[in-house]
């Protein structure tokens, strides 16, 4: 049993390290249909969604290994989910939510492997 324990464990440690390089690819690909979205010719539509099936290919594989992003923006600022890198004055929001969020922040289970970067409301 310990042993299973053991492998299982060491399992999991192996996903939160490889997911937590693999995430910068996410971010960018996120990055890239931003910015090639603002395009409205055919050939440059067409390249953005080659771009959403790889997103989507690279979100599906997260999914598999039980990897889940952070829900953030409306929530309640929680230290242990959000990194907090501005705080700001947002009329209609309640202190301490979260209005804005920079960087998509993940977890597997119980255990974080990306912090989300967002900005709270004051």
């Amino acid at each position: 049993k310990r042993t299973s324990k053991e492998k299982e464990a060491m399992y999991g440690d192996c996903v939160v390290q490889v997911t937590a390089e693999w995430l910068p690819v996410v971010d960018n690909l996120l990055r890239a249909i931003e910015s090639a979205s603002r395009y409205e010719k055919e050939i440059d539509r067409s390249v953005v969604e080659g771009i959403e099936l790889v997103l989507r290919q690279a979100e599906s594989c997260l999914d598999r290994l039980g990897v889940e992003p952070i829900e953030a923006v409306g929530k309640p600022f929680d230290p242990l989910l959000h990194e907090a890198v501005m705080q700001v004055e947002q009329e209609g929001a309640e202190p301490g939510t979260v209005v804005e969020e920079f960087k998509k922040g993940y977890r597997r289970g119980d255990r974080v492997v990306r912090h989300s970067m967002v900005k709270v409301a004051n």
